[in-house]
């Protein structure tokens, strides 16, 4: 390992290189500290409910775990997201697994963490066919497995269960590991999940704002027609914004158009993510598959927006900025002689 990777892997000195990277932590900051104040005056004024004021409470404690756990590990240095990412998926194919039932299928669950080390252990060794072959061969893997045990009875339902908890869950997001090749990784990564999460809330917002039709009831019950548009406006501007000045200057990023189709691929991505999630509890019947983190439910309940968005958000900017992290090395472990 060089000296350069050893600086990618658990370099700290430079984390606030970046003046994006910077802001993103002080705002947050801010808004933790802000919050609180916010509360009591709606507590006041407006006349929030108790069980609605507690609520508040419980949700700004678990923001505060969540924004450490996201923000610390990009700073410290690219080990400690992988690791991160690694340990969030794996959490979140338990909570699918716990709530479908296949968590009773021993053999599908290994296979589908034996394919979450592979994912990890190619971002590690920075391999990037191997990582873009983890798909096919954790798919391979996870539909062999139980063949030996001469149970074809509910062969269809438990192979496509794990594979979609871990396609979901395990290589999409696995990208948000692989952002860390780049020397930029910490801007891009905080982009895409501040955009993101703020994508969320200006959805609710809106829609609670104007109000109207909704958008699929039997889905989602509370998401209307109006929340996704000013969330698709509102989240494109702050791209458009952010991308311009702080972000892409100088880039191929640079223009209106490609930050456009970014905004709203993020926003449309971030939704449809959402409503994903949306879809596999109401077929299940429950209101959400976890309860890690009060106010908000499960990880998957709190990161839903991410698993579509994340692949779109990372191939966009390779398309556009090239490979990300094209000149890094490569087959740091694998290339060894």
């Amino acid at each position: 390992m060089n000296e350069a990777t050893r600086e990618r892997f658990f370099g700290y000195e430079h984390a606030f290189a970046h003046p994006f990277t910077c802001g993103v932590v002080i705002a947050i900051a801010t808004a933790l500290i802000v919050a609180p104040l916010i509360f009591k005056v709606f507590r006041v004024t407006v006349g929030v409910s108790d069980n609605t004021y507690r609520e508040l409470w419980a949700r700004w404690r678990t923001w505060i775990w969540i924004c450490l756990g996201l923000i610390i590990p990009i700073l410290l240095g690219s080990a400690w997201v992988i690791a991160g990412v690694f340990v969030l998926s794996l959490c979140c194919f338990r909570e699918f697994a716990r709530a479908t039932g296949i968590f009773r299928e021993k053999l599908i669950g290994l296979a589908a963490v034996l394919g979450l080390c592979l994912i990890s252990f190619s971002v590690v060794d920075n391999y990037p066919r191997l990582f873009f072959a983890t798909p096919i061969l954790g798919i391979g893997l996870l539909a062999i497995i139980t063949i030996p045990q001469d149970r074809p009875a509910g062969f269809i339902q438990r192979v496509g269960l794990g594979m979609m908890g871990y396609l979901f869950f395990g290589f999409s997001l696995g990208y948000l590991a692989l952002f860390t090749a780049d020397p930029l990784y910490r801007p891009l990564l905080l982009l895409l999940l501040v955009t993101v999460e703020l994508n969320d809330i200006f959805a609710y917002c809106s829609g609670k704002l104007f109000g109207g039709r909704k958008m699929v009831p039997n889905i989602s019950p509370g998401k209307t027609i109006s929340g996704a548009v000013g969330a698709l406006v509102l989240t494109t501007t702050l791209i458009l914004v952010l991308g311009h000045w702080v972000i892409f200057p100088g880039t191929p990023m640079d223009s209106w158009r490609n930050l456009l189709i970014m905004g709203i691929g993020i926003s449309g991505f971030g939704q449809f993510g959402d409503l994903l999630l949306s879809a596999i509890k109401r077929d299940l019947g429950v209101k959400d598959l976890g309860n890690v983190l009060p106010g908000h439910g499960g990880l998957l309940d709190r990161f839903d927006s991410l698993i579509i968005v994340t692949p779109m958000y990372y191939h966009f900017l390779s398309l556009l900025l090239g490979t990300l992290g094209q000149h890094q090395p490569e087959r740091i472990i694998t290339g060894l002689p």
